[in-house]
Parts: structure tokens; C-alpha cells; sequence
């Protein structure tokens, strides 16, 4: 182990950037002693001494070539958090800077541990445990608090500098790449969470190397039945695609050498889950996307680009809507170059990036370029519009206390898919996928948020909750004077996506009387309580579960938006004193729903074939239909038996159980025609079955008794939000049966 350890930092010194000077030097192999002694005698999962995490961490911080401080801290990232080194040994050793960098990676440890067995398995997970993936902490009671406390922490650094979130992702994807001496159920956590946080981080900051390696690390483990048939697929294809491909690089350089165009021309790695995505966005098998192969081009300069591109496009026929430039559109993590797909000559698809050299270096290391390039001012120009992008992106940050929301406000702002729409001058505005008008007021002017009163999208009226989609010309329509509502904090309704807007909103109810946020909160909380058939529930023990020293500011914290109604119904379903769903529907028995699970292709819709009529336990298969998802029919269905076109057939079984409770709930309306209708669609948006009806007409006022089938009582409480919200609905609330 020694033998390996001393190879290991001959390698890591072999391999730092050349520009590094003997003192740059000197400051790393001392980071290196003090953690090799502070980590003596600790061993990671796999067996190996501890050590060699911290060096494989500042080896993978050494190839994106950041500077000597940052690999320094590589080294040093875990010595305050696993030893007895404190922040002010390292702060007198190393410095500010460094003591800053460690400072932001280290996960926050004032909190008391509690043993989840003997001292010796506590002692193990400890060492072996991932940064993000902590033993419980006793005050916060799960491991995910304490998890989303620790990102929040790291998230605030990066605000501050971008160099901390390169080391923690150096650390994560060490972590992954030695993930499998981890136990089978942490594994499959921390790699849900790498393709939720760390994967989307990587690719906002443009970092490709990482991105890659973290996702298909990740999707190895969340995934691994659909991931071990692709990499067994690509591997049986391997022999044939790298001739496919070295012929066409071939006759590449052919054609363009004839056209004057120097060009570097390699084939790109196939990455098992991008596959996998493009399997799901397609909602088609393997076996009909394995034959897209792509290459890449490198030239000298950006007009060399175009020239190629025509060339290409002139010798083999453009595939129609496989066309982006991203050098005059870049995409918003800066990343350029041009894409496009091609027949060729064999009649297959083959798709094309075409880059300069500085877009290619760009693409792979993202915002780690600009020390790749230092002496480059057009590059140290583009960090900066980097980082400012970032701390735009967050600017919110700061004002989001609760580490959970923080987290998941980081995954729909920053780390989301993007839609990009129009002002009414033409301007440009990137905001989430799922954003509303509401949020798109709030990014133009946090005034024009609090006035939004409607909204014209491409000279169309429509509603506050409308999702708005790339390409959409937005105009907001303003009140004179005025506030937002209330309503627009209730995540039932859908009315505001970005955290942004949320923090504008609350922001405008703190400045709002104590008093009158008072008597908004505890209004609120007695009609929702009053709608779910609680109100029985104590507002005094709700306050004290919810960490509030009184009732008052309990309601003070619903009526400014610090707290949702949604955390309380949330916390109402977790709690066994309560009288939840289950109490109220022991006068029927609970149901149980099957659903199908299409392998591979997750959201793909189903529905089951009335030729063989499956039912659960049933050997089933799936058939891919043109534009209707997959038909579930039995095994041996005669119409399966006979059929030729076996490359549209897919695995599917049952999937997991649902356990749904019969409800009852009462809807008072002003009748309408319709009124039926728009209930009966929005329960099936929601996934809710009616199993009983009672509705009676009396001068013009329709009273609805249903029993309804929902999962919990946060579904029950979104339910009935939205039924509330449909026209001419006086009141939708949960009965008491009998």
C-alpha cells in the first residue's frame, strides 16, 4: 500500500501543469504530507489507505489544470472533517485562500452523530461515506437534512468562488468510480443524487469530461439492468462501428482536404447514458437509435467552420431539423459549436460537431479553461461572464433558509432544462423549463412581478399558469398599483416555477404588517385543515413540531410565504398522532393499483391491449405504436405470436404497487354545463380514480359527494387546491363518512 501511495503522488507531481513554479510545487507536496500524516490509519470502504482519495481528488484537479492552491485543497478537503486538523490549523499553515477552499467542501459536523450499530460500522461508513452522504445526524433526525445542509453550505461558497464546486465535484466523482464497496441501497442513493445535483452541475459550468463519466457512473447504479443490456449491445457492435467509423473519418479528409480545409477529425465516444436519454426522448429501443455515429471536427478558425459545414452539407444530405449553430447562438453554459446530421452514403445517419480548438477546449473543461488559457485576456474575459452568469442565476440564494427547498430550488433553477423566450422589443429572457408569466414579470422587474395581472403570449390572452415554451413572444399585463397574491405561493396551483419569483413574492408579504400576516397565516391554516377533515389537529403541537416557539409565529411564517402550506400538510402526513387518510377510510378497504413499468423507457404512456386483456401477474409485452406510447398485451396473445415486426416489441412488467385510499369529499359549485367534465379531467391529470358519485342539482347550486382514490393526504390537499380553483366552485372539502 505504501508502494502504491508513493507512485500515486509521484504520478499527481508528474502530472501538474508545467507552467507551475518550484514553490507551486513545494505548496502541494507539503498539502500532501500534512494530510498523508493527519489521515494515518484511516481506510476507505475498499480497504485502501484513506490517503488515496485525497490524492485521486487532486489528480482529477490537476488534469482540469486549476491552480497549485486548489489541488492543494484537493489534498486537504476531508482533514477538518474526518481528523484532528482544525480550519485554523490549515489557516496557519496554508493560508486564507486555502483555508477558504476546505472550508466550503466540508460538510457541516457541529452536529452529534448517533451509532446506527456497533462503533466499529459507524467508524467504517465514516471513512467511507461520500462528502454529501453523512451518518444521521440526532437533531435532524434524517440523513437527507443534513445532506441538503451540506449542499446549501457548498452552493453559498461557490457563489463566492467557483473553485470550491470544482473540488467537490472532483471528490464526487472519485467517490463514484469506488461506489461499488458502498452498500446496495447508499449506492443507489448517491447515484439518483449525482444525476440530480452533480451531473446538471458539471454541465452548467460546461465541464464535459466530468459530466460524461459522472452520469454513466451513476446510471450504472440506479439503473443497472438497463445499463449492463446497452454497454453488452455497444460492445457486440463495437468491432463494426469503429470500421464504420474509421471510413468515414477517412473519406472526411478526403473531401475536405480537396476543399482547402485543414481539419481534425475524430469519432465521438459513445456514452452509455446519453443513449439511454435519447431511448426516452425518442420513446424508441435500442436497437432503433445504435445506429447513429457521430464525428468530430476540429478547425483552425470560426470561418473555417461554416466553409466545412457547407462542404458537408453539399457531398451528403442534411437530415431536416438536426441543424443548431451554437457559435452564434451559444448555448447558456457558452458552449459553441455546430451540430448536424447527415445521410451517408450507406444510407445511415451520421452526426457532425464542428468546433475551433478553443471551443473544444471550452466544451470539455468548461469554466476550468480560463487557467488553461490565463495569459489569454479574451478568456479571462468569458470567466467573468461566466461567473457572474452563476451568481445571477443565484442571486436568490441568500434569501432560502430551509436547506431541502434550497436544494430543489437549485435543481429547477440552475441546474433544469431552459426555455427562451421574447419580450415585446425582442430581447431574449432564459428562464426554467415550466416557467409561468408570473415568473417571467419577476425577471423583468421584481414591480412588474408584483403588478402581473395577466399576460398576452404571441398576442394571445392566457392564463397566469400557462407554461411558457421556447420561442414565445411574452407581454405582461399590469394593475396601476398592488401586490401579489397569496395564492401564488401554493404549489397546488402551479402559478410560480422559479425560486426567484418565490423570493420576490415572500419578500413583499414580510414588508406587510406582523399583524395582518398574522391573521392572513392562521386563516389559511384553519381553512386547509378544515378542507382535509383535521380540524382536530392541534394549532399549538403543529407550531412546536415545526420547530415555532408560538401559534402566532407559526401563522406570521404562513402569511408571509416563509412557510407553505404545503410543508404542513407534508408534515401531517408523516405524523402517526394524526387523523389522516387512513382513519377516515377504514370504512372501505384500502385498493391497490397496478402499474405498468416499460424497461428502459421510463414515462413512456401505456395502455393494455383489449385483444388479450392482461391483467396483473399476466407474462406481458409491450408493442411500440406510432405516436401512442406502447400496447400491453400478454405473451402469448395470438396477435403477438404472428406478428413480423418484432423490432417495435419492448420488455415491460409490472411495475411497483401503489397503495391508494378511498376518500370521500364533498364540492359545492354554481352548476354550469361542463362543471362534471372539468372535475372529471382534472382527477384523471392527477392520477386519481372516482369510484363513486352522488351529485344533486338545486336552483342552479350542484352539490357533488365523490369518493375518491388518492395516496396520501398531500395528494388529497393538491386535489382539492385545484378543484377549488376551477370556475364556479364554491368549496372543495374532504367528509367525514357515514
Amino acid at each position: 500500500m505504501k508502494a502504491k501511495t508513493a507512485a500515486d503522488i509521484e504520478h499527481l507531481l508528474e502530472n501538474l501543469p508545467k507552467s507551475f513554479s518550484p514553490a507551486d510545487r513545494d505548496l502541494i507536496q507539503r498539502a500532501y504530507r500534512v494530510a498523508e500524516e493527519a489521515h494515518r490509519g484511516q481506510k476507505r470502504a475498499s480497504g485502501e489507505p484513506y490517503i488515496t482519495h485525497c490524492l485521486a481528488v487532486a489528480s482529477i484537479l490537476a488534469e482540469l489544470r486549476v491552480p497549485p492552491e486548489v489541488i492543494a485543497a484537493g489534498l486537504l478537503h476531508d482533514t477538518v472533517e474526518d481528523t484532528t486538523l482544525t480550519l485554523e490549523d490549515i489557516r496557519r499553515d496554508f493560508g486564507n485562500t486555502i483555508a477558504r477552499l476546505v472550508d466550503g467542501v466540508t460538510k457541516l459536523t457541529n452536529l452529534p452523530h448517533v451509532s446506527r450499530g456497533d462503533q466499529h460500522n459507524n467508524h467504517a461508513e465514516r471513512e467511507a461515506t461520500t462528502p454529501e452522504e453523512p451518518p444521521e445526524p440526532a437533531l435532524l433526525g434524517r440523513p437527507e437534512d443534513l445532506v441538503s445542509e451540506t449542499l446549501r453550505k457548498t452552493f453559498l461558497a461557490m457563489g463566492e468562488d467557483v473553485r470550491v464546486v470544482l473540488i467537490k465535484l472532483a471528490d464526487r466523482l472519485h467517490n463514484m468510480r469506488t461506489l461499488g464497496y458502498m452498500p446496495p441501497e447508499k449506492r443507489k442513493r448517491i447515484a439518483q443524487q449525482t444525476l440530480d445535483i452533480f451531473a446538471p452541475l458539471a454541465n452548467r459550468l460546461g465541464i464535459w469530461q466530468i459530466k460524461w463519466e459522472l452520469e454513466d457512473l451513476a446510471f450504472r447504479h440506479v439503473n443497472p439492468e438497463k445499463y449492463k443490456e446497452i454497454a453488452e449491445q455497444l460492445a457486440v457492435r463495437r468491432v463494426d462501428r469503429e470500421a464504420q467509423i474509421a471510413a468515414i473519418i477517412k473519406k472526411l479528409k478526403r473531401v475536405l482536404k480537396e476543399a482547402g480545409i485543414e481539419a481534425e477529425i475524430t469519432g465521438r465516444p459513445k456514452h452509455i447514458y446519453s443513449i439511454y436519454r435519447k431511448m426516452v426522448k425518442k420513446g424508441k429501443p435500442f436497437e432503433l437509435v445504435r445506429d447513429v455515429r457521430g464525428v468530430r471536427l476540429i478547425v483552425p478558425d470560426i470561418p473555417s467552420c461554416y466553409a466545412a459545414l457547407g462542404v458537408i452539407h453539399t457531398r451528403w444530405r442534411p437530415i431536416p431539423g438536426e441543424f443548431d449553430d451554437y457559435i452564434a447562438a451559444p448555448k447558456d453554459n457558452f458552449y459553441q459549436s455546430l451540430h448536424t446530421a447527415v445521410i451517408y452514403d450507406d444510407g445511415k445517419p451520421v452526426e457532425v460537431q464542428i468546433r475551433t480548438p478553443e471551443m473544444h477546449q471550452n466544451a470539455e473543461f468548461g469554466i476550468a479553461a480560463h487557467w488553461r488559457y490565463k495569459e489569454n485576456a479574451p478568456h479571462d474575459a468569458l470567466f467573468e461572464q461566466r461567473v457572474n452568469w452563476l451568481r445571477k442565476m443565484m442571486e436568490w440564494r441568500t434569501e432560502v433558509r430551509d436547506a431541502q427547498e434550497f436544494v430543489e430550488s437549485m435543481k429547477t433553477d440552475v441546474f433544469g432544462d431552459r426555455v427562451y423566450v421574447f419580450t415585446p422589443r425582442g430581447d431574449i429572457i432564459d428562464l426554467p423549463a415550466g416557467s409561468t408569466p408570473i415568473d417571467f414579470a419577476y425577471h423583468i422587474h421584481t414591480d412588474i412581478g408584483h403588478r402581473c395581472r395577466g399576460a398576452r403570449v404571441n398576442g394571445r390572452l392566457v392564463s397566469l399558469d400557462y407554461e411558457l415554451k421556447t420561442g414565445d413572444r411574452v407581454e405582461i399585463l399590469t394593475a396601476k398599483r398592488g401586490g401579489p397574491s397569496r395564492d401564488w405561493l401554493n404549489p397546488n396551483l402551479g402559478l410560480v416555477k422559479t425560486q426567484r419569483a418565490r423570493s420576490k413574492i415572500r419578500s413583499w408579504f414580510k414588508k406587510q404588517d406582523r399583524q395582518k400576516n398574522i391573521s392572513q397565516g392562521r386563516e389559511l391554516l384553519e381553512h386547509e385543515l378544515h378542507r382535509l377533515g383535521l380540524q382536530e389537529t392541534s394549532h399549538e403541537r403543529l407550531a412546536h413540531e415545526m420547530g415555532f416557539q408560538a401559534t402566532e409565529d407559526l401563522y406570521a411564517a404562513l402569511g408571509c410565504g416563509d412557510l407553505s402550506i404545503g410543508k404542513i400538510v407534508k408534515h401531517l402526513s408523516k405524523d402517526e398522532n394524526a387523523d389522516t387518510i387512513i382513519p377516515v377510510a377504514a370504512s372501505t378497504e384500502e385498493t391497490i393499483t397496478d402499474a405498468v413499468h416499460v424497461v428502459g423507457l421510463k414515462g413512456l404512456l401505456t395502455t393494455m391491449a383489449k385483444c388479450c386483456n392482461p391483467a396483473p401477474g399476466d407474462e406481458i409485452i409491450g408493442y411500440i405504436t406510432r405516436g401512442r406510447g406502447a400496447t400491453i398485451h400478454r405473451q402469448d396473445c395470438p396477435n403477438i405470436l404472428r406478428l413480423k415486426d418484432r423490432e417495435r416489441l419492448v420488455r415491460v412488467d409490472w411495475g411497483e404497487q401503489v397503495r391508494t385510499y378511498p376518500v370521500p369529499i364533498r364540492i359545492t359549485a354554481y352548476d354550469r354545463q361542463g362543471l362534471m367534465g372539468d372535475i372529471s379531467n382534472l382527477l384523471n391529470n392527477e392520477g386519481v380514480n372516482i369510484i363513486n358519485a352522488d351529485i344533486r342539482v338545486s336552483r342552479s347550486l350542484a352539490n357533488m359527494r365523490l369518493v375518491v382514490e388518492v395516496r396520501d393526504i398531500s395528494q388529497l390537499s393538491r386535489v382539492l387546491t385545484r378543484i377549488e380553483n376551477l370556475p364556479n366552485v364554491i368549496e372543495a372539502q374532504r367528509v367525514k363518512p357515514g
